[in-house]
């Protein structure tokens, strides 16, 4: 059987939460998960403490926060760590180690050309993939969905940012 490919896409909250509730599920039922944080940089978030507590999850953040225009000095550093993460992941894919690997925010990895989506597309399709691949990020590309059995876009109708409340702990991060 073909391992599953999901992708949680669109511009509202929830796309990290879902895949890591996936990861949450995978773990209640013994199976080895890998997160690679293709973006963030933050180890103080409650999901990292909740991962580190939970059997067979492994999270490894290898971005470097948010990303400058293409311009600034600091672009190319940006584009080497997205690149060491997905050289990363495509080793853990190859692997079979893991069950379930999450790639969070690759599509915003892929959006602002830090990585170049035919690799990411050879990564879902290599045919030593045992793993279930779930890819998050705003702007998943036509291509990239076209390689996903599930997608959930999820659309912002509100946002408490627009209201001028601030990021909260256990809600944000």
């Amino acid at each position: 059987m073909k391992p599953r490919t999901l992708i949680f896409t669109g511009d509202g909250k929830g796309k990290t939460t879902a895949a890591f509730g996936m990861a949450l599920r995978a773990s209640g039922h013994g199976q080895r998960v890998l997160i690679v944080q293709f973006l963030k940089s933050n180890a103080a978030t409650g999901e990292l403490r909740a991962c580190a507590q939970l059997p067979g999850v492994e999270v490894v953040q290898m971005g470097r926060g948010f990303i400058p225009r293409r311009e600034h000095a600091a672009f190319p550093e940006h584009e080497a760590a997205a690149r060491e993460a997905l050289a990363f992941a495509r080793e853990a894919v190859l692997s079979s180690k893991y069950d379930l690997i999450i790639l969070d925010e690759i599509c915003g990895a892929l959006l602002r050309e830090l990585i170049d989506e035919e690799a990411v597309i050879a990564l879902i399709n290599a045919p030593e993939r045992t793993a279930c691949l779930v890819l998050t990020g705003r702007h998943a590309s036509a291509a990239l969905i076209a390689q996903a059995d599930t997608v959930t876009e999820m659309r912002c109708v509100r946002h408490g940012y627009t209201e001028g409340i601030a990021a909260q702990k256990g809600v944000e991060f």
